[in-house]
């Protein structure tokens, strides 16, 4: 047992070369700071930045409360939001055990979006507590991104938020990886000469990426969509739904198709998993030719990318040490910074599907089966995102 306030011995793990010595040294402390942007270097920049300067900019927003955009911070804050219920492949592991990973992310926000922001992990797992948290604190910051929220509250909580404040709100785990999943499909087409609207698509999961990646495909105009959860598939009239699957169901499966994952594969042009299920080889093998798999389970695929590669001619994964990685950091720093750009009021379906074109738009220089989507270090991604959420916030309406 690992003593109180004592790293834990050093080890390498399974997957990757990095050692715990090295990982827990990169956290000492955090991975955050705040930075002065006023000069405090003499009596009279202190008398400016501070008292008794300050106290007339106060007075200016209290006259014109529109005037805090242009004199805090608030304006362009991003609040990295969680209840810690739903954190990266850990599951519910707290308030406190997730901030490391939403201090992460706003590191992210910083380093690919230019945007500030600030991580805030609520001891509540209680919708009607975390949207009347963020309504009061409401003055502090001027978007919110949802992280690691269980599914299905996820999806009340983000409905609810975006009702109650007049800044946009996204839940990253949703949107994000449905954002990204689609610029990925695109360049994989884009490669095997296939038309978005003849293809047939598999989604293993129902939860909060299931789901938001099922809309996203059938919003882009994909030919058919079929979500398969713990139960089989979802399709209209079944036992049991809850009503954001109910919802589901009367947009996918227009086939019609019963049974399990075995039976939704069959024939099908594109599996996409977000969930823990292990898929067969016989099952991806049961797809059709030029099959595209995106297995985007953490640490572990669904199906290991070389047992998918012997029978797909394109297969992605969520980890980095393969290739196609499908990693939202590709969207959610230019989401959030188009909709800041253009003063939106709330980040619309257009806007998302726009983040996706960008996406897949830089990847079309460069595309490869081993190269659906661009790096997540490619610093032309965040102002192309950016830009053209922007636009598309511009054309409706809310901006």
């Amino acid at each position: 047992m690992t003593a109180v306030n004592e790293r834990p011995r050093d080890h390498r793990t399974p997957d990757t070369d990095l050692t715990d010595e090295e990982i827990f040294r990169a956290h000492e402390g955090g991975k955050l700071e705040v930075g002065a942007t006023a000069s405090l270097a003499d009596p009279r920049a202190l008398s400016i930045a501070y008292t008794p300067g300050v106290a007339r900019v106060s007075r200016a927003i209290a006259e014109d409360a529109a005037l805090a955009a242009k004199y805090t911070w608030a304006h362009r804050l991003v609040a990295v939001v969680s209840d810690g219920t739903a954190v990266l492949g850990l599951g519910d592991i707290g308030p406190r055990a997730s901030l490391p990973v939403m201090e992460g992310k706003a590191a992210l926000f910083k380093t690919f979006g230019g945007l500030d922001s600030i991580p805030l992990v609520l001891d509540t797992t209680d919708v009607d507590e975390i949207v009347e948290t963020l309504v009061r604190l409401r003055p502090s910051f001027g978007a919110v991104n949802l992280e690691d929220v269980a599914a299905p509250r996820c999806f009340e909580l983000e409905r609810r938020l975006v009702e109650a404040l007049d800044v946009p709100v996204m839940h990253d785990d949703q949107h994000g990886t449905a954002v990204v999943l689609l610029a990925a499909l695109r360049g994989a087409n884009t490669v095997l000469g296939k038309d978005i609207a003849h293809q047939r698509v598999v989604v293993s999961g129902a939860g909060a990426a299931g789901v938001a990646c099922a809309k996203i495909l059938v919003a882009a105009g994909v030919g058919e969509v079929t979500v398969v959860d713990s139960r089989g598939i979802v399709h209209a009239g079944r036992d049991g739904l809850n009503p954001v699957k109910v919802e589901l169901a009367e947009v996918t499966n227009a086939s019609g198709l019963r049974g399990g994952l075995a039976e939704a594969l069959r024939g099908a042009d594109v599996f996409v998993g977000v969930s823990s299920a292990r898929v067969e080889e016989e099952l991806i093998a049961s797809m059709a030719a030029d099959s595209v798999v995106f297995a985007l389970s953490n640490p572990d695929p669904e199906v290991h990318p070389e047992v998918a590669g012997r029978h797909a001619a394109v297969v992605a994964t969520g980890r980095s040490d393969f290739p196609n990685q499908i990693n939202n950091v590709l969207a959610f720093p230019g989401i959030f910074r188009g909709a800041l750009d253009a003063g939106a009021r709330r980040i619309t379906e257009n806007m998302k599907l726009a983040a996706s074109a960008a996406i897949a738009a830089v990847a079309s220089e460069d595309l490869a089966a081993d190269r659906i989507v661009p790096s997540a270090l490619d610093p032309r991604v965040a102002p192309e995102v950016a830009n053209a959420v922007a636009l598309a916030a511009r054309q409706d309406g809310v901006a």
